[in-house]
């Protein structure tokens, strides 16, 4: 059964607005089964980057899983060295060559390292050249949306920030939908590793009244605000789980209840005071 919500991102291209992530996931079987197990339960969109070190892991679950690549939309990520060092044409054969694709679905700048400028017009080459379908941003903060604006014509596809019901993010995710027509992604939608947003006892409540666990109540949040979410996972009874959230909607009531479970604390590193 197919039901991906699809978002239609400011070049043209469709987007399942559910995908797989796979940060902290190990390369080897846990990512392979991973990325098999989603695409069986009917994901397809899966998320991983250069510097989550398991891209050949990706490729071969998506070989593995009998799914034809066309139907996939896959991500990846130029690292912060690969922009530092004006290596962004090269990191992004090596990340092909590792996925075993002639392409990727999306090419994200991972984090505003120095020289992400340079690493942004050298995406446009790509993108203008069809090697890639769409390109975009990750972790830009309004500044450096507008600086990137000011410098290029060809606007990023997503924008793939922290946001979750603890660390919402919500005034720039208004700013990058309105202002930029920009798509915006979240990661860590479940409020990352070791955190407790999944025990609050007013997120159980909600899950509660609706049947569901607290990881799909969230997940319902994050598509009904038109986030596109990429909850991570390795077990495969919490990865079809995590896609059994399309026979149900939250109220407004709700929505609300888990919106002011915000605490304004990020999870991950700041954007604008990162040392990686």
């Amino acid at each position: 059964m197919d039901v991906n919500n699809t978002i239609v991102l400011n070049n043209g291209v469709s987007i399942p607005q559910l995908g797989l992530g796979v940060f902290q996931t190990p390369a080897g079987d846990e990512t392979v089964n991973a990325v098999k197990w989603a695409l069986a339960s009917g994901y397809r969109h899966i998320d991983t980057a250069r510097a989550y070190n398991n891209e050949e892991s990706v490729g071969q679950g998506i070989r593995e899983s009998g799914v034809n690549r066309r139907d996939i939309f896959l991500t990846t990520k130029l690292w912060n060295a690969d922009i530092r060092a004006g290596r962004t044409r090269e990191a992004y054969e090596e990340s092909l060559d590792r996925l075993g694709t002639d392409y990727v679905d999306l090419y994200l700048i991972h984090w505003p390292a120095d020289g992400w400028q340079q690493a942004w017009k050298d995406m446009q080459e790509l993108y203008l050249e069809r090697r890639v379908r769409a390109i975009g941003v990750c972790n830009f903060e309004q500044h450096h949306l507008e600086e990137l604006h000011a410098l290029s014509s060809v606007k990023p596809a997503v924008n793939q920030i922290e946001s979750s019901p603890q660390f919402t993010n919500q005034t720039l995710i208004d700013w990058t939908n309105s202002q930029m027509r920009v798509d915006v992604e979240a990661w860590s939608p479940l409020g990352g590793t070791g955190g407790s947003l999944l025990k609050q006892p007013e997120l159980q409540a909600i899950a509660d009244r609706y049947g569901k666990s607290p990881a799909q109540v969230i997940i319902r949040w994050h598509l009904q605000r038109g986030v596109i979410v990429i909850p991570k996972s390795t077990h495969k009874e919490r990865i079809e789980q995590n896609f059994d959230v399309f026979d149900f909607s939250l109220s407004d009531h709700d929505m609300h209840a888990i919106s002011a479970l915000d605490t304004g604390k990020r999870n991950g590193a700041d954007p604008d005071n990162f040392n990686f």
